[in-house]
């Protein structure tokens, strides 16, 4: 199985990243290689999370990191993990 990052994912990261980045940029640096460390971890194990608050589906699933919610789509067809999800404090995953 792939992952693969949604651009929705990858703005509201970017967004995160810069903004934690205007008081530490090391930090900032640090946030970010931690989180795509958590995300490859899926691989193996992709149902070992929760299934998803936002949404009826028991192929998404919420991966909690740091008080953040990634949300990704195990997609057995295409053989696929969609990450498209990055809430903290939001009532919807994605924009």
């Amino acid at each position: 199985m792939k992952i693969k990052i949604k651009v929705s994912f990858h703005k509201r990261l970017s967004r995160q990243i810069e903004y934690i980045a205007q008081d530490s940029p090391v930090r900032a640096k640090k946030f970010k290689n931690d989180i795509l460390s958590q995300i490859k971890k899926i691989y193996p194990m992709p149902y070992k999370h929760r299934k998803s608050i936002y949404f009826e589906d028991d192929d998404i699933r919420d991966l909690i990191f740091k008080g953040y919610t990634i949300v990704y789509r195990i997609n057995k067809e295409e053989n696929v993990i969609e990450v498209f999800g990055f809430v903290k404090y939001q009532k919807k995953p994605v924009d």
